[in-house]
């Protein structure tokens, strides 16, 4: 068991019941799992899927609840540290429709929606530059 010294500091943050499909999403955030927050934003910001709005938002959250807790705590933070260390889409509760079919029938609609989770935590040593 890790001293409360050594162990790594480590902030969440989720959205539940994003308006978006779990697999749309999914794309986005397996391109930032286990980057740094810097790298991480840079490339969700110049992303054209709506799904890299959304993710942004919770990582955003996460680096403020860590800035929170190491601010709580009176300890010192280094927000250029943090990565991301977990990042998971869960699918959240369908929304279900009918839309009208011919012959007067109507076809069940499924509108998914998703639940994400970040949580970011400090490298024990800050990561080299030039990577």
């Amino acid at each position: 068991m890790a001293t409360p010294s050594t162990q790594a500091r480590e902030a969440r943050a989720t959205q539940r019941s994003a308006r978006q499909s779990p697999y749309k999403m999914r794309l986005v955030i397996d391109e930032i799992r286990g980057k740094t927050v810097n790298d991480a934003l840079a490339y969700l910001q110049f992303s054209k899927k709506h799904a890299a709005r959304q993710i942004e938002k919770v990582l955003r959250s996460a680096v403020a609840n860590a800035e929170h807790a190491a601010r709580e705590g009176n300890t010192a933070l280094d927000v250029d540290a943090l990565y991301i260390k977990r990042a998971v889409i869960n699918e959240g509760p369908k929304l279900k429709r009918f839309m009208p079919a011919a012959m007067g029938r109507a076809t069940p609609i499924q509108k998914r929606t998703s639940h994400v989770e970040i949580v970011v935590a400090e490298h024990a040593t800050p990561p080299r530059e030039g990577r």
